[in-house]
């Protein structure tokens, strides 16, 4: 029983102590809102007193006369007085112009004139789309330009003596005895123009300027050819006769100098050749040279390609302008 008061008394003091503290906390809040209203009152007399009214402006006075702006003729005449006339200049008082008549040329001048001026071109040629015989020749030939991009000449090669027949050939003869059928070149000479239709010009190396132009040729001639004896060797022999050839080509020019060039020509001599016959007839027949011929024309292709210089001759020459 002791022990059950004991322990309700000292719930009681803890209630008492908490309803204390709940009422300090009360007090404490209303002191703090009392000195706020304490600051932010205002006496009566505060209040009702109205505020000081400003000075009025002083109104000007009638009679003083009002101030003009200043006009813009103003601002000219005074720079007129500053520079005087000469300051103020218009376009009738500028210099005039002179007109000058002098031609002027957009497009730079060609490096070579050809006009008037002979070419002298040798080289070395070889033909490179027969496979069963080479024929290389030395070749010349000899240009007159009538204008800068037009040139009739003729050319002239040498095969005899140079020519040779292929391994493939041989080979091929000797051991399924098949005869493939060849042809021998002695000469040609060829007449023919050249157009320029391209020039132009390329650096190399980033430091050489070089002129460079390319051409199509083409004309006509005669080529001396023979037939080579393969079917029947020991009886037959053949003789050189003419042919009527066409050439066509392009080619490429490279300047040195202004009289002197390399060039790289492609060309292809075309024209009929009489190959020999690969039958060969039996008697007194094998004997005579009338069958020793096919009867009927090849077109042949000679397709040659020429490496070679120009010398242009005289080596000067003289630009004219237009008057």
């Amino acid at each position: 029983m002791n022990l059950g008061f004991t322990h309700n008394v000292e719930r009681l003091k803890l209630t008492k102590l908490w309803v204390v503290a709940c009422v300090g906390l009360l007090v404490l809040g209303a002191f703090q809102s009392t000195a706020v209203a304490q600051d932010m009152s205002f006496d009566l007399d505060e209040a009702e007193t109205a505020p000081a009214e400003a000075p009025a402006e002083e109104a000007p006075a009638e009679d003083a006369p009002a101030e003009e702006a200043p006009a813009e003729d103003d601002v000219v005449s005074d720079l007129a007085e500053e520079g005087g006339e000469s300051s103020l200049e218009t376009e009738e008082n500028l210099p005039k112009q002179e007109e000058v008549a002098e031609e002027i040329y957009a497009v730079q001048r060609m490096y070579v004139l050809r006009r008037g001026r002979f070419e002298l071109s040798p080289s070395f040629s070889q033909t490179f789309n027969d496979q069963y015989v080479s024929h290389p020749a030395p070749a010349i030939g000899l240009n007159y330009w009538i204008t800068n991009v037009l040139a009739i000449g003729a050319n002239f090669l040498w095969y005899q003596g140079l020519e040779s027949e292929s391994d493939l050939n041989f080979s091929v003869r000797r051991s399924f005895r098949l005869a493939v059928p060849i042809t021998e070149y002695q000469l040609g000479t060829h007449l023919n123009f050249t157009y320029v239709p391209i020039y132009g010009k390329f650096t190399m190396f980033n430091d050489a300027i070089f002129q460079w132009d390319s051409y199509l040729v083409g004309g006509v001639g005669m080529m001396r050819t023979r037939p080579v004896a393969t079917v029947d060797p020991s009886v037959r022999t053949f003789d050189f006769d003419w042919r009527i050839a066409f050439n066509v080509g392009i080619g490429l020019r490279v300047f040195v100098t202004k009289w002197l060039s390399l060039y790289f020509e492609l060309r292809d001599y075309i024209y009929l050749e009489k190959l020999e016959n690969q039958e060969v007839a039996l008697g007194d027949d094998r004997y005579d040279s009338a069958t020793w011929i096919e009867e009927s024309s090849t077109l042949t292709n000679n397709v040659t390609m020429h490496i070679g210089f120009s010398i242009f001759l005289p080596f000067n020459f003289d630009y004219r302008y237009p008057k």
